[in-house]
């Protein structure tokens, strides 16, 4: 006997499956030499920004494979989503996988992503690269697990999301905020 879902309940497991990937657009942060100043410490300075970018946007493909896995498999607790998210992202992911499993709800099938950094801070305390992507979810279902039909309401297509990663005290990069921008289009 299938139950009636609360919307809530299938607005919030969109959101965190469309944060998962999708084509991206964005500026590449970049810097000069002071004027008049040595362009050592600007080189330094690009080089300090292009290692943060590379290890966020690798943070990010982490997060997004991590998640997938995880909601394929329906486990909250899949060791590879604190590899790659830290709070309050990874715990609301987390509710939501959980969530989805108790209503009988999986993911399948392809969610694109083509990440972009828009912004890096290494000024700030923590560390933060801001990402943007555009999320295509046309192929991303959320299916019944015991009869693989598609979850009503849960159709999704193309839109903007972004997320922050932040560099913690033990040097990783872990992705702690998401959002899905379903009124954007891309």
């Amino acid at each position: 006997m299938r139950t009636r879902q609360p919307a809530y309940l299938w607005s919030t497991l969109l959101t965190v499956a469309l944060l998962v990937g999708g084509t991206g657009c964005g500026n590449r942060p970049g810097g000069a030499a002071p004027p008049g100043g040595d362009a050592e410490p600007a080189a330094s300075a690009d080089a300090r920004a292009a290692e943060a970018e590379k290890s966020a946007l690798a943070a990010y493909a982490g997060y997004l494979a991590a998640v997938r896995k995880a909601e394929r498999s329906g486990d909250p607790l899949d060791p590879q989503l604190r590899k790659y998210l830290a709070d309050p992202l990874l715990t609301r992911v987390r509710l939501t996988i959980r969530d989805a499993k108790e209503h009988g709800a999986m993911r399948t099938g392809k969610l694109v992503s083509n990440p972009s950094v828009t912004a890096v801070d290494l000024d700030s305390d923590p560390a933060t690269v801001s990402i943007q992507d555009c999320i295509d979810a046309t192929g991303y279902r959320l299916v019944y697990k015991k009869d693989r039909k598609v979850v009503p309401g849960s159709a999704s297509g193309r839109h903007l999301a972004t997320a922050t990663a932040t560099r913690y005290p033990d040097g990783r990069w872990l992705i702690n905020v998401g959002a899905a921008h379903q009124d954007q289009p891309c």
